[in-house]
């Protein structure tokens, strides 16, 4: 079919669910840390799909395997063994610590499989609700959106899942008043994305993995976002230096093929029995080929790039808000950055847009930057140059 940019609008208006908010731009090509659009327009990417491309668009390394892989065989059943699963969950329990592995296929799949697990943990011991946070974002199923801190996500849903209690973000004290004798896990993101790009306190981090010790809780670090190189360590928990029972993580593992983990500590390996859980599609053979190349790309030298750019990122853009009275903070860690306005904001996205650079905004007033790691700081004065250019307008 020959599209044109009027017919493709009114195709997804036609056809799909009316879930997404889209920004009027239609993207045909990616190359590095470039977009490209249906006219042929080239744009900076500093969103990567949302912290999925962390290496860049159509990276060669990563063709390279997927086209060898592509060519032998791309999908068989969980009853079955293959060694792309092996090499991937090996590789990974390498970099982080001793551990089993669930392979699932999104970041609220990994989150689902770690809730269904401390709940049968607990439940021969009467032990069900889940401590998490407000302003907390954990996926769109109805357990993991009820884990969600926010109204605004559960509205319409109700009656959502029993067993759920919102906590203070970095504060231990709010923690503390919720523990009763049901409850059996902590549950939070090292720093809060959707939320706002709120980092977590080292000391509170710190206090959550005391109190699940003195407790007896499971702590668990949903990583979807901050993992993989985001935050300049490999996994934030490594940046914090706090280690959780339990990682969940998706979005970046395999570069824009749908993979979800979820890492448990080796301790709780034996709570999953046959069919207590699984994923038609989990594991498949094409993502965990791809993600076991990705965790071999993000190397010391990379991760060091993350941390020399974010640091200049962060230092550019206070300045920025020296010089411009609506602009409330700057935050962030690594590549993970976010500022928050006085004002809302989708108007400078679409401006950034406009001259040719995507980033994103969340919470209505914060702009948030997900870069790939693979960017400089001559991108990063690129984008501040074109951000003083339009806050001029206000």
């Amino acid at each position: 079919m020959n599209f044109s940019d009027k017919n493709i609008f009114s195709y997804y208006d036609q056809y799909f669910l009316n879930t997404y908010n889209r920004f009027h731009i239609i993207f045909v090509k990616g190359e590095g840390k470039y977009l490209y659009d249906i006219n042929g327009k080239r744009y900076l990417d500093f969103f990567c799909g949302l912290s999925v491309s962390n290496l860049g668009h159509c990276n060669k390394k990563l063709l390279t395997v997927l086209k060898r892989q592509s060519n032998k065989l791309w999908h068989i059943s969980n009853f079955y063994y293959h060694t792309a699963q092996i090499e991937l969950a090996k590789l990974l329990i390498k970099k982080t610590f001793p551990a089993r592995v669930f392979f699932s296929n999104s970041g609220a799949e990994a989150n689902e499989c770690a809730i269904k697990l401390v709940r049968k943990y607990g439940n021969s011991i009467g032990k069900y609700e889940i401590i998490t946070f407000k302003n907390s974002f954990h996926g769109r199923t109805i357990a993991t959106v009820t884990a969600t801190g926010q109204q605004k996500f559960q509205t319409g849903f109700e009656p959502l899942l029993e067993g759920f209690k919102y906590a203070e973000f970095n504060n231990i004290t709010s923690v503390k008043k919720l523990i009763s004798n049901r409850t059996v896990a902590i549950m939070l993101e090292p720093i809060q994305g959707e939320g706002g790009v709120i980092p977590a306190e080292k000391k509170f981090l710190e206090q959550l993995r005391d109190l699940c010790n003195q407790k007896k809780l499971i702590l668990i670090f949903d990583e979807v976002q901050t993992g993989y190189g985001r935050t300049g360590e490999l996994f934030a928990y490594q940046y914090y230096k706090v280690k959780p029972d339990i990682i969940t993580m998706a979005k970046s593992v395999a570069n824009g093929l749908p993979l979800g983990i979820t890492l448990v500590d080796e301790k709780y390996a034996s709570v999953f029995n046959f069919g207590d859980h699984g994923s038609t599609f989990g594991g498949n053979i094409l993502s965990c080929t791809v993600a076991t190349e990705v965790l071999k790309l993000i190397d010391t030298k990379l991760l060091k790039n993350v941390k020399i750019v974010g640091e200049y990122f962060l230092s550019r853009l206070v300045s920025l808000k020296k010089k411009y009275k609506f602009i409330k903070d700057v935050r962030g860690v690594g590549l993970m950055v976010g500022m928050e306005l006085t004002f809302p904001c989708r108007e400078v996205v679409q401006k950034c847009l406009q001259k040719g650079i995507l980033i994103n905004v969340t919470q209505d007033k914060v702009l948030r930057f997900l870069p790939p790691l693979i960017i400089t700081t001559s991108d990063v004065d690129f984008v501040v140059s074109v951000l003083d250019e339009i806050f001029k307008e206000y």
